[in-house]
């Protein structure tokens, strides 16, 4: 090989070498940051859910509303449920339940405020073998009195179907994602609140639907990953060395 040949080989190689170990770097020190960001999530969701329930914010205020700034904020309010049909959106176990860890589903319905809004609540977990249909015979059954109640739960923000998320049930007004604004679409809930809430009391005699206290439990393995990234980072630039190192004694 000439020696022009050799040099544009190592000029390569040292390109290679130095791009990736950057890379490899910067992948690291990202996970640092992201690491720091859910400490700040995690304090902040800690604080949320320890405060004392705050009145729901008038209508007027429900678009400034946003997930970074207010999910899992408790609040309270008074609400008469609507004898509308109920979703069931599907959950297999919870990560913000510690009491929910079989199949089973949620149970969604429009609630209406004092002031006339409709605002959708998570009313709480139905197992599988409750989860009836008939009129007479719905899990919510037991929420329609006709009658208004203080609601106390948690501010909760809706989400959107992903690529393999399972298509919905429209018959069985089964859900398998949390698209409160597609599910009053189907189900002809009419105008709701650009937020639910996730039910916290109170219980239902009966047991069923089960509101119950969140307790999220957020992963936080970044440090782990940033070590990774950056053992990847001096591998390649420990192998480059080796490699720069036996060229130069050929």
């Amino acid at each position: 090989m000439s020696m022009a040949a050799r040099g544009r080989g190592v000029i390569g190689m040292t390109v290679f070498a130095l791009a990736m170990t950057a890379l490899l770097t910067g992948l690291g020190f990202w996970q640092l940051e992201r690491r720091d960001e859910k400490h700040a999530l995690i304090a902040a969701l800690n604080e949320r859910l320890a405060a004392e329930p705050v009145l729901l914010p008038p209508s007027a205020e429900w678009s400034k509303l946003d997930a970074t700034h207010d999910e899992f904020r408790r609040v309270r309010f008074t609400a008469t449920f609507e004898n509308k049909p109920d979703a069931m959106i599907y959950t297999s176990s919870s990560a913000v339940r510690s009491d929910v860890t079989t199949p089973g589903a949620w149970a969604f319905l429009p609630a209406r405020t004092e002031n006339g809004e409709q605002v959708v609540v998570n009313a709480g977990y139905v197992p599988n073998d409750m989860q009836r249909r008939a009129e007479e015979d719905r899990a919510v059954a037991p929420l329609l009195t006709g009658k208004p109640e203080t609601l106390t739960g948690y501010l909760r923000f809706p989400e959107q179907a992903g690529l393999f998320t399972a298509h919905e049930n429209e018959p069985k007004r089964l859900w398998f994602v949390r698209d409160v604004p597609r599910i009053a679409a189907a189900l002809n809930w009419g105008k709701v609140a650009p937020f639910y809430i996730d039910l916290e009391t109170p219980v239902p005699a009966q047991g069923v639907p089960k509101p119950g206290a969140l307790v999220p439990k957020l992963r936080d393995n970044h440090l782990q990953y940033a070590i990774t990234w950056f053992g990847l980072a001096l591998a390649v630039f420990g192998t480059f060395g080796f490699w720069l190192f036996g060229k130069q004694r050929t």
